[in-house]
């Protein structure tokens, strides 16, 4: 049944994509700030007692609907999980600026490719190189895919089912938006909020980590993991950089002072104490990188459905 409810919502998205604007995002935004404003006195318990209200406030809800729909019957489970998976999934919500950035790059539109850029990241890219635009492009696409689709698919394989993936992207949004910018009383604020996603992230981002390897150059994702993953200061975003590059043979990571261009978070700034960077083997990233991205992710994406399909199968005669 999970399968399924993988597969319709992924249907549907392709065919009609969530927009980013839509109510559900938007009430969690507000609720959001709404929690920041009220809580926020600068201390770290303060930071904890408001990331329990939001969780609670996304999970309980969806708790006792799945209660309801498992004293209804299977198809009511199928459908809510249908509804949470669209929901929860943000496989379309970066596939436009990436596909815009590579027609740009492809065509030598280096500007275009720039502003595109730019109004995804949130950052200035004035003055980048287009080797420098396609790499950025290409980390956050890894960064943001993980998050958005694979780390989803582990938590509603779990028994929690649909209630831990609404859980994942509520603990994923608060990591990200409440240390972002960075000011001492965000600093404590969100410090419990980052600290509960790297734990929920711990075993999804290594199972994508793998997925990653296993259909890409296993023997260089390998290698990249287990020597340059700890050169981020953020362990999660090291592994999947490191590895997607060394599966794709692309040279990822930043110079100190433009690592936070890759994903708006505090803690994914590449560690200080190491000034090269860079894997020491791979192509430069190019318009090409991006193609071989989506076809890593797409290869990630079958090899996590199979997967699936193996364990609902095997659920299902068990």
């Amino acid at each position: 049944m999970t399968f399924f409810s993988i597969f319709f919502a992924l249907l549907i998205e392709q065919l009609k994509p969530l927009r980013a604007d839509n109510p559900v995002y938007a009430g969690a935004r507000a609720l959001a700030a709404r929690l920041e404003a009220s809580f926020n006195a600068g201390q770290a318990q303060h930071g904890r007692l408001a990331w329990g209200l939001m969780i609670a406030a996304f999970t309980v809800p969806v708790a006792v609907l799945y209660w309801i729909t498992l004293k209804l019957g299977p198809l009511f489970v199928l459908l809510l999980n249908i509804a949470v998976v669209y929901l929860t999934l943000g496989f379309r919500h970066y596939s436009h600026f990436f596909t815009s950035i590579q027609l740009a790059l492809n065509s030598g539109d280096e500007a275009t490719a720039r502003a595109l850029l730019g109004e995804w990241i949130k950052r200035d890219t004035t003055g980048m190189e287009a080797s420098e635009v396609a790499r950025i492009a290409v980390e956050r696409a890894l960064v943001t895919t993980h998050r958005n689709v694979f780390g989803v698919f582990f938590w509603i394989l779990t028994p929690l089912g649909p209630i831990g993936a609404v859980m994942y992207r509520v603990a994923e949004y608060l990591a990200r938006i409440w240390n972002e910018p960075r000011t001492a009383e965000r600093e404590e604020f969100g410090r419990f909020a980052a600290k509960a996603f790297y734990l929920i992230d711990w075993i999804p981002v290594r199972l994508t980590a793998a997925a990653f390897a296993v259909v890409g150059n296993f023997e260089d994702a390998i290698y990249a993991w287990r020597n340059f993953a700890g050169r981020w200061q953020d362990e999660a975003i090291g592994i999947l950089l490191s590895t997607g590059g060394g599966a794709m043979g692309i040279r990822l990571g930043a110079p100190v002072e433009n690592a936070a261009d890759v994903i708006p978070v505090d803690a994914t700034t590449v560690d200080s104490v190491n000034i090269e960077t860079e894997t020491p083997f791979g192509e430069e990233a190019s318009s090409r990188a991006l193609q071989s991205t989506v076809g890593l992710v797409w290869r990630a994406l079958l090899l996590w459905m199979l997967l699936v399909l193996l364990l609902s199968i095997a659920k299902w005669l068990g």
